[in-house]
């Protein structure tokens, strides 16, 4: 972790209020733990309703120093929004929908909720910095040719609708509005888009390494690197770029180092984890099976969802390498090696650790 006394000319001060938005979630938790061992001790953590915040109130409590409220709201209501936006000169919003399986629930909470934080920000005028949690599902991929490197200048979707992913639509749009914010009325913001982060807390395999829809686990990733970043380096490229003078705009895209090949991943998984049977399907094939899937739903009138498509295999499938040289420009570095991050995660998978 960048201690914060090494971090140049941070824009927020030790005492300042911050605000972060789905603190009790996989990344959520670890951020706040991280923002606390640097020191801040004014933090509002903003959590669902219906969360059970256990893991986040155990990580507040070893630092009995810090004043730390954990707030239950929505995000849909704008007067949550306006009460956590409170004094908060800097906004990490990590919040999302993550498990809807309709463009329209994923637009109402990932967008919408994302318009009213940055609503409620305008109206209270403290903000130094909205840090805008993305994904690299936001990226197209569709025209780089094959083995470059993608980074923060490849172009994002242009027509997410056509991806058949509602996360990947509402990522996108939630991009999109937060730039509109930035452009039409000042709002200082930065975006931050990880790759496949994993640890314990998470068992499950990236679909970037292959599927199990049909049964039987098909291989698709073969020697493509796995964009992964362990949650605790995650968390603290999140904190560094919300710190960071001067990158107001930038996009930061966060992957560990030494990335392992899905074939090299699923060989691990496997050893290590549980066995099971898998089909290596070549590139090719796989992009056969994606544009025939594409086509019987177009002609089926959608009868059968546009589930596996050639966006999602140029998104998920194709030969890509992946840089994190931006970010390491602010002074990051993975903290926790990417062969100790494999074997926390496979011990996490073992022991059927769950995040609270």
């Amino acid at each position: 972790m960048l201690p914060y006394s090494e971090v140049q000319n941070p824009i927020a001060g030790l005492d300042d209020v911050v605000l972060v938005t789905g603190a009790s979630g996989f990344i959520g938790t670890r951020l706040v733990e991280n923002l606390l061992a640097r020191g801040f001790c004014r933090l509002r953590c903003f959590v669902r309703p219906t969360s059970k915040p256990t893991a986040l109130e155990q990580v507040c409590g070893r630092y009995e120093g810090a004043h730390v409220e954990i707030v239950k709201g929505n995000l849909l209501s704008p007067d949550d929004c306006l009460s956590a936006a409170t004094d908060a000169v800097l906004v990490f919003h990590l919040a999302a929908g993550r498990g809807e399986k309709s463009v329209p629930d994923a637009f109402m909470n990932s967008v919408v909720t994302t318009r009213n934080l940055l609503d409620a920000t305008r109206r209270r005028g403290e903000l130094r910095r909205f840090v805008n949690v993305s994904s690299f599902a936001v990226y197209a991929n569709t025209h780089k040719l094959r083995w470059r490197t993608l980074d923060e200048s490849c172009p994002t979707e242009t027509h997410p609708e056509l991806a058949g992913d509602a996360y990947c639509f509402a990522k996108v749009k939630q991009d999109e509005i937060v730039a509109e914010y930035g452009r039409n009325f000042g709002i200082p913001y930065v975006m931050v888009r990880p790759g496949y982060v994993f640890g314990p807390g998470k068992s499950a395999i990236s679909g970037r390494v292959g599927i199990g829809t049909f049964g039987i686990f098909l291989h698709l990733g073969g020697s493509n690197p796995v964009p992964l970043t362990y949650v605790d380096n995650c968390a603290d490229a999140i904190a560094v770029v919300g710190l960071a003078e001067g990158i107001d705009g930038q996009t930061f895209n966060v992957v560990d180092d030494n990335l392992p090949s899905s074939r090299q991943f699923l060989r691990a998984y496997k050893r290590t984890v549980r066995r099971f049977s898998s089909i290596y399907l070549p590139h090719a094939a796989s992009y056969t099976l994606c544009w025939a899937w594409e086509a019987y739903s177009r002609w089926s009138h959608e009868q059968l969802p546009p589930t596996f498509n050639r966006k999602k295999w140029h998104t998920y499938w194709k030969k890509t390498r992946y840089s994190n040289a931006q970010l390491k420009r602010l002074g990051w570095r993975p903290s926790i090696p990417m062969t100790e991050g494999l074997t926390r995660y496979f011990e996490g998978c073992r022991s059927g650790v769950s995040h609270a």
